[in-house]
This record gives C-alpha cells, sequence and structure tokens, in this order.
C-alpha cells in the first residue's frame, strides 16, 4: 500500500526496486567504473582499507565480543509475559474474586452468627449502603480496591441476615440456594467455554432490554407493595415464572463478565482492572442468589 508520506511516497523509496539496505536486488555497478569489481582492488591495503591503520592499534579494549550462540540465544528469548508488563491476566481475576468472595462470605458469616432472627434494619440499612457503594464503583473511572471490599463486606452482611430469616422459615434453604447458584455459574462457564453461548453485539442488547423491563417491573411491584398492592410476582406460578427469569438473567450477566474478562486480558489490560472484573462476577453471583432463594422459597411454600 503506497504510504502517505511524501518521503516514503517517493518513486522508488524503500521498496524492492530501490534495492535500499538489503530491500531489493543487488546494484549493478557502473559499466567500465574504476571499482566495478572490487571497490579495494587497488587499495595499498587490501580489502580492508583500516587494516594496517595507525589508530587500530588506539581501538578501547572492552568485553570481549558475544559470540553467535550468545547473540542466539539474546534474540530467540520470550518476551516479557504479563506479570513482568503487569498487565491483567486470569489468574489476577480468580484472586480477586476469591478474595472478594471470601470478604462477602465472612461478613455473612458474622451476621448469621452475630444478629437476632428477624432483624432487618441492620441488613436493610447495610443493603442500602452496599447499593451506594456499588453505584459509585460502577461509575468511578478508577478502580478502588478498598471499596470494592467494603461493598463485599456490606453486601455480606445483608445476604447473611436475611438467609437466616430464610433459613428459619425453610430449614436447608441456605445451603440449596449456595449450591444452585454454584450450578448457575459453573453451567455458564462450560457454556461459554465451549462456544455454546456467544456474546454477540444483539445477544447483549437483547438481554439488557429483558434486564431493564424485569428490574422495573420489581421496582413497580415493590412501589405497590408499600401501598398495601400485591402483584403476585413472588409468589404463585407467577412468581415461579419471575424467578426463573430473574435466574436466567443472572446468567446472561455471567455471560457478559466472561466476555469482558477475555477481552480485557487479551488487549492487555492493566493488572488493576482484575479488581473490576471481580467486582462485576461478585454482583451476578449475588443477583444469581438472591433469585435463587426467593425461587426456592416459593416452590417450597409451607412445608
Amino acid at each position: 500500500m503506497r504510504s502517505s508520506n511524501p518521503v516514503f511516497s517517493r518513486e522508488g523509496s524503500f521498496t524492492r526496486e530501490s534495492g535500499y539496505a538489503g530491500f531489493g536486488t543487488t546494484q549493478t555497478p557502473p559499466a567500465g567504473g574504476q571499482y566495478a569489481t572490487n571497490p579495494y582492488g587497488n587499495n595499498p591495503y587490501g580489502n580492508n582499507p583500516y587494516a594496517n591503520s595507525p589508530y587500530a592499534a588506539q581501538q578501547p579494549q572492552g568485553e570481549a565480543p558475544l559470540t553467535d550462540a550468545q547473540l542466539a540465544e539474546m534474540y530467540n528469548a520470550p518476551s516479557a509475559g504479563p506479570l513482568a508488563t503487569g498487565r491483567m491476566t486470569l489468574d489476577d481475576v480468580v484472586a480477586r474474586t476469591a478474595m472478594t468472595l471470601l470478604t462477602l462470605v465472612a461478613a455473612g458469616g458474622l451476621a448469621w452468627f452475630a444478629l437476632p432472627e428477624r432483624n432487618f434494619g441492620l441488613a436493610g440499612g447495610a443493603s442500602l449502603i452496599a447499593f451506594v457503594i456499588g453505584m459509585v464503583i460502577s461509575f468511578k473511572r478508577s478502580v478502588s480496591p478498598p471499596l470494592i471490599l467494603l461493598y463485599a463486606g456490606l453486601q455480606g452482611f445483608a445476604l447473611g441476615a436475611i438467609t437466616k430469616v430464610f433459613n428459619t422459615m425453610w430449614p436447608g434453604i441456605a445451603i440449596q440456594a449456595v449450591l444452585g447458584t454454584a450450578a448457575v455459574f459453573a453451567a455458564m462457564l462450560i457454556a461459554y467455554k465451549t462456544g455454546r453461548i456467544r456474546v454477540t453485539p444483539r445477544y447483549t442488547r437483547i438481554g439488557i432490554a429483558i434486564a431493564m423491563g424485569f428490574v422495573l417491573l420489581m421496582l413497580i411491584n415493590l412501589v405497590a407493595s408499600m401501598f398495601g398492592a400485591d402483584m403476585g410476582l413472588r409468589s404463585g406460578p407467577l412468581g415461579i415464572v419471575v424467578g426463573l427469569i430473574g435466574i436466567g438473567l443472572g446468567a446472561f450477566f455471567l455471560s457478559l463478565d466472561f466476555a469482558a474478562v477475555e477481552e480485557a486480558i487479551a488487549h492487555g489490560a492493566p493488572q488493576k482492572e482484575a479488581w473490576r472484573a471481580a467486582f462485576g462476577l461478585t454482583l451476578s453471583l449475588v443477583w444469581i442468589y438472591v433469585e435463587m432463594l426467593r425461587l426456592i422459597a416459593i416452590l417450597r411454600g409451607d412445608d
């Protein structure tokens, strides 16, 4: 392709026809010229005009020149890896996600054992503060690991308190919800890695539209419940359908997280971005867990 640079676009510049710097054929010396066969043919010093130079003995005596084997080892050495260049790796994402989830679980355990039953005040307050911090993290340009861990702690505290209430009403529901969440995560990871789910722009647009509609519907249901109206979205057959849609949306968010992590690694994102990936994965898992908890409660009913 012809360059737009006026220097490089000159006729014959840096092309095979120019024979520049070994990129083309050998230049033919002028016919009948003085040095047609050997430019040093008539030089009294032979082929090397500097062989007997009086300055030859004054050359600096540095280290011995590199051998061919050393040069080959130097130029064939592997390039610097992600760890050396500070780029994000999959191991970074796994480690940060594990730290975030462990913080969440530890805070949940604290609420489980420290709070009395049906204490919704502290759980609601922690959940509200966690929501605000989550919004700050989502719109903040720079990554803040302390804020992410603080979100995980507050969210875990709220989930621990709520789960204790559910487990009192339906014994064993906590472990069922945890296992169900883990099953959804594993299924989505396998489906994504095997190519059964492909995150395309169309797939993303449709999923986001459904998610926005779902959230809007839940907000309307929440406002209606404050005024004593029951839309039946969290009970009975309709509640089961809503619960399944909620879990499906959580799985959709996971697929977006997987694609974002893969793209960030491929483009050499900074290592600190692994915290943002961990935050996204934690959000999706929390969503799935809450929807799983509600769905199991509906399915178990009054047993």
